[in-house]
């Protein structure tokens, strides 16, 4: 098995997060939050900054949550978040608009609880790859890691006193807190399936090591399969039964993944990209972005240059 920190290390390129941070709510007594469904390729989550909550989801198990704990659903899973007395009626919940965030309270009740709420964009090698990674619910524990327990009270003071640039502020320190965060869930907790899996599993680690430090590479079946030491009909059943794909359509996403991201944060020239994950001319390229992703690569750097409103 290859170790974490150089598995981790080759897929810097694809854990990059856009969080939007939608709610700050201060809720007391009995209350209830419901939050639809999100579209695809965004993760809901809820940051407790205060107090403890319950979270509900169609046929899941009830999730608790207390202060120094995140929830990301990953698949954007329809939910609701509630909590004081089930018996009573809730509370009604008052919204005010302010120039950071929305800010949700209970009425005639003292704030109990506090959470930071929003939706988090997953630019991986496509709006899947890293999905692949992490169960249906992840519980991202923060109460004993000094530095993302700094981040989240410093995201919640810039909210709570909505100065100027409160916002922009505060989305930049949640980027980094999440991928703090995910990292330290991918170090300690490595998934049953998906990419991470590739990396666990004799007939495919190899394979998909050498895919992820050389996408440039023109790979042949028979060339990971001598690598992997397996054939290549026990690679290829391989690779679809963890991850759900073939040994090349797994170096696809892994070389769109990297150019996307390369295209929307770095000033580098298409020409050099293209030649960086194994694409021969700059027009091929375009071209493989626009069939995967439905974008053109001007419209990916316009895209990744354009400052985000607050």
């Amino acid at each position: 098995m290859t170790g974490h920190q150089d598995v981790l290390g080759l897929l810097a390129p694809l854990l990059r997060v856009r969080p939007e941070l939608q709610d700050f709510c201060r809720f007391g007594g009995s209350w209830r939050s419901a939050h639809r469904s999100e579209a695809k390729g965004w993760a809901a989550f809820h940051i407790v900054t205060k107090g403890a909550c319950l979270v509900e989801r169609k046929g899941q198990p009830t999730i608790r949550l207390e202060a120094g704990d995140v929830l990301l659903l990953p698949n954007g899973d329809a939910h609701v978040a509630y909590g004081g007395d089930g018996d009573h009626v809730h509370q009604a919940i008052r919204i005010t608009e302010t120039n950071a965030i929305r800010i949700k309270e209970t009425e005639g009740s003292i704030s109990e609880t506090e959470l930071i709420c929003g939706r988090l964009n997953l630019e991986s090698a496509t709006n899947d790859l890293l999905l692949m990674l992490l169960p249906q619910a992840v519980v991202l524990r923060f109460s004993g890691q000094v530095a993302c327990r700094q981040l989240v009270e410093t995201i919640r003071d810039e909210l709570d006193a909505d100065r100027a640039g409160a916002a922009a502020i505060a989305r930049d320190l949640a980027s980094a807190l999440f991928v703090m965060l995910l990292r330290a869930h991918l170090e300690a907790e490595p998934p049953a399936d998906g990419l991470l899996a590739l990396l666990g599993h004799r007939e495919t680690a190899k394979a998909a090591l050498a895919m992820l430090g050389a996408p440039a590479r023109h790979w042949s079946l028979d060339e990971l399969a001598s690598i992997g030491a397996v054939s290549r009909a026990t690679l290829v059943r391989a690779f679809r039964r963890i991850c759900g794909m073939s040994p090349l359509a797994f170096l696809t996403e892994i070389r769109l993944g990297i150019a996307r991201n390369r295209i929307a944060h770095t000033t580098d020239s298409l020409g050099e990209i293209a030649a960086d994950v194994g694409y021969q001319s700059e027009s091929a390229l375009s071209r493989a972005l626009l069939r995967h992703f439905a974008i053109r690569p001007g419209a990916l750097r316009r895209a990744g240059a354009d400052p985000r409103p607050d």
